[in-house]
């Protein structure tokens, strides 16, 4: 693959850099590598010897952000693997904390343009969605395999979908006649029997039922969650984690996380004293989150529904 033909614009770079404030000879880590403009503007922030270390799924991703951070030379290290296996990472290289993480969550915008990748419901690819190519499962195999109250939750859950049940019912019994094994497949049954699913509108009836899939094929909460406990405890006093969503289940389970670390005490409001011991981890630098202003959405729609969130760590 051409380098240049990877796409992805990244989202809310000023923001970004603000609220990580990169300085000369800080350590950090781009989980989600994609094309590389982040770590770019990390780079170019922590001048001269910043470092940092960026991981993708990807290969593609990697190959593409590999040729644009070429010119910082051996200030980046780049791996591919998931954030989720960020200590495992760091660890290996010799490392034990770090200056600042960004994690750039979901599908990057090359990834939904590339039709064999299965992402997108707009071109006809095979329904694969992995985030990384290795990965175990396909989207199809899970329509394949899955019980129809599985595929019920997994809708209802990870897509918010009102009419879960009446798709996931349509899919198993369209499943014994034909294998799911296309987007327009699975795109044209999501518009047939969802009620006015033909009536032309601004969102598409499929995409609630694309991003419940991909979730579940990537298990991207659970990767999410566990990427947010391995960044709290890699910080080092003063280091800062920048998070950027674009559906409100990632964004509701970063809110909590941080919020929970940032609290000093867990125990039940009736004890009348603290016996948990717990004192707060972070400060949370975002309250409400910070969004992406009206140039860039107009620049880059899928700025749209980003929500950056940020904490720093507190002194031990």
């Amino acid at each position: 693959m051409a380098t240049d033909s990877f796409r992805h614009l990244s989202v809310m770079p000023r923001e970004v850099v603000e609220l990580l404030a990169p300085r000369p000879g800080g350590l950090y880590l781009d989980g989600t590598l994609g094309g590389g403009g982040h770590a770019r503007l990390i780079l170019e922030a922590s001048s001269p010897d910043g470092r940092l270390i960026g991981l993708d799924h990807d290969p593609a991703a990697l190959q593409a952000a590999g040729a644009l951070l070429a010119p910082f030379g051996a200030r980046v290290t780049l791996r591919r693997g998931s954030f989720a296996e960020m200590a495992e990472v760091v660890a290996g290289l010799g490392e034990s904390r770090l200056d600042g993480i960004l994690l750039d969550l979901g599908v990057s915008s090359h990834q939904l343009d590339t039709p064999e990748r299965g992402f997108s419901f707009r071109e006809e690819g095979p329904l694969d969605m992995r985030m990384d190519p290795a990965g175990p499962e396909t989207a199809a195999d899970l329509l394949a395999t899955a019980e129809a109250g599985e595929l019920k939750r997994i809708f209802r859950d990870y897509g918010e979908e009102r009419w879960a049940a009446l798709i996931a019912r349509e899919i198993v019994r369209m499943r014994d006649r034909e294998p799911l094994t296309t987007t327009r497949q699975l795109a044209e049954l999501v518009s047939r029997v969802v009620p006015g699913g033909r009536v032309p509108q601004r969102i598409h009836p499929a995409t609630r039922v694309f991003q419940a899939l991909r979730i579940a094929v990537n298990r991207e909460l659970e990767a999410l969650q566990a990427g947010l406990d391995a960044a709290l405890r890699l910080l080092g006093p003063g280091g800062r984690l920048a998070v950027i969503s674009f559906h409100s289940l990632e964004d509701r389970l970063v809110k909590q996380t941080l919020r929970a670390a940032a609290g000093p005490c867990t125990c039940p409001p009736r004890l009348p004293v603290c016996v948990c011991g717990q004192t707060a981890q972070v400060k949370v630098l975002t309250p409400r989150g910070l969004t992406a202003g009206a140039a860039e959405i107009e620049a880059n729609p899928r700025a749209r529904s980003a929500v950056l969130r940020g904490a720093e760590r507190l002194a031990a």
